[in-house]
Formats: C-alpha cells, structure tokens, sequence
C-alpha cells in the first residue's frame, strides 16, 4: 500500500525522502487527504514532517446529519529504527516533543497507518455540521409532555400553603 522501506530512505540524498500522498482513508467515510511529507534518516531515528490538508465525512452529534469537515493540520513524527526498549527498561516520565514510536527492528513505516491515526486525533471531540445546528436541541411543549396513567394520584394531593 503505502510503505516506505527504511533502506530507500537511506539511499537519498541527504537521507530525506519526499512524499506525497493522495488517496483515500477506506476506513473513514469520504475521507479524502493530501500530504505532503519529508521523511528525514537522522541515525536512529526517522522524522516525518509534513502538511496534511483534506475533508472526511462526519456525523453531526446534535442533528444526526452527515457534513463534510476539512481537515488542516500537520504531522512531526519520530520513529525510532531500533528498539529502546533497552535503554528506558524503568519507568519515566516523556516531557514534551519526546514522544517517539518504536519501530521494533521494522524495514519500514507504514505512512498510510500514520495518516490515518493522524486524522482520528485531529477529528472535533464534538461534531457539530455548523454553527447555526439547534435540531434535536429544542422540542416543542408537546413532546416534551408525557403522559404516565401511573402518575394521576399526585394530581389530586393537596397542597398547604404554611405562610
């Protein structure tokens, strides 16, 4: 599919790789996306860096209809070609700009599975189709009305007024 074999990268010029992507993520509805990405070997490490920019299909949380949301972010990733298992065997704490995927001895990175993480977590925690969506917000007096045949007693109870 969309794999980059770590070897291809090396073999560059300067170790950095250009990358564009233009597809379709099959497991997001209407999800179509452009990337533009440098794929750099620094040693140990791989940095993917890059411009993603595309819409998917959602579906509004308040009015249940489908709307498209573009997508803009960017991607900075850092692989790691070995395992540093080793070297971090205890516990401890990843400041910022520290976080980096093992790769496990892996031959190559997956830039479609990068992608399609990527736009999961740039998705709206709620997805609302705009601005001005008040369905299923509002109902009027009568539905909200329920009527339960169980609950007439409490009609008839009085009530004293003790002023």
């Amino acid at each position: 599919m969309h794999k980059i074999l770590i070897e291809d990268i090396e073999r560059e010029p300067n170790k950095t790789l250009h990358y564009e992507f233009d597809d379709e993520i099959e497991e997001l509805e209407g999800c179509k996306l452009n990337a533009d990405l440098e794929i750099k070997s620094l040693g140990d490490f791989i940095e993917i860096k890059g411009d993603v920019s595309g819409v998917v299909t959602l579906e509004c949380d308040r009015c249940l209809n489908k709307f498209d949301y573009d997508l803009e972010f960017d991607i900075d990733e850092t692989y790691a070609k070995r395992s540093l298992y080793d070297e971090y065997s205890q516990e401890v704490e990843l400041q910022s700009g520290q976080f980096i995927t093992d790769l496990n001895g892996e031959k190559e990175i997956d830039i479609y599975d990068l992608l399609y993480q990527s736009v999961i977590l740039n998705l709206p925690n709620k997805k609302v189709c705009g601005i001005n969506c008040n369905e299923g917000l509002f109902v009027s007096e009568e539905d909200m009305v329920i009527h339960d045949d169980r609950m007439d007693i409490f009609k008839n109870i009085p009530i004293q007024n003790d002023k």
